[in-house]
């Protein structure tokens, strides 16, 4: 089995090489990194073209970003990466044995939350707890799954936000999640920048308003503010 690692970014200078400077060794031993370029205006492309096996450019929207990496895949296992998140040493070995070994099609890591403010650890043990719970997971915890599982939830639904949630759902049906315990690190930046209560009070808010049906071009709206 080969892994595709497919990015979704869009302005990322500050982040992308950080991130792609760990996957190096995974290309050595065989994995594809895709890199899938929103439209940015900083130098996201080119620091990431010499560090990537494909770059590509798709409309804005990490969904949209992300089911055009898929398609562009040689591999038989898709692991979705965002731009600020670093994945464990030999993450592709641990994802590929635990497909190979067992009878899952998709799962994800545990994640920690990177930052200086004292209750980020806290976040993150209850992202990993809910996420084993629901089996449901967030993109900063580093979906992946066969191409075949990809292709039989329908990828990505070409929403805004909660792209994340509506795919678990679609490969819940699947099967049950791979859930590894070793940690991807994810960026606190968001959370550190418009408080952390303020931001965990909004995400609360805004699932449960998925949940019950809310338009996710609202919820896009009301997270990222209007453009």
């Amino acid at each position: 089995m080969r892994l595709s690692i497919v990015i979704p970014a869009l302005n990322e200078s500050g982040n992308i090489v950080a991130t792609l400077a760990l996957l190096q060794s995974m290309r050595a031993r065989g994995a594809e990194v895709i890199l899938v370029d929103g439209g940015s205006s900083d130098a996201t492309t080119d620091l990431s073209a010499p560090l990537v096996d494909c770059l590509i450019s798709a409309s804005k929207g990490r969904a949209l970003q992300m089911n055009a990496g898929a398609a562009a895949a040689a591999g038989d296992v898709l692991l979705f990466l965002h731009a600020d998140s670093m994945l464990p040493p030999g993450a592709d070995q641990m994802i590929l044995n635990g497909l190979q070994s067992g009878s899952r099609a998709w799962g994800r890591f545990d994640v920690a939350i990177e930052g200086g403010h004292f209750f980020l650890p806290v976040v993150a043990a209850f992202m990993n707890i809910r996420s084993r719970l629901t089996s449901v997971a967030t993109g900063d915890q580093g979906l992946f799954m066969t191409a075949d599982a990809f292709s039989r939830a329908g990828g990505f639904a070409k929403i805004p936000l909660m792209e994340d949630l509506a795919i678990c759902d679609a490969l819940s049906k699947v099967g049950p999640p791979l859930c590894l315990r070793q940690k991807i690190i994810t960026s606190g930046r968001r959370w550190e920048k418009h408080g952390v209560w303020r931001t965990i009070l909004l995400m609360w808010r805004l699932r449960l308003a998925y949940f019950f049906g809310a338009d996710p071009v609202d919820l896009h709206r009301t997270y990222y503010g209007p453009k």
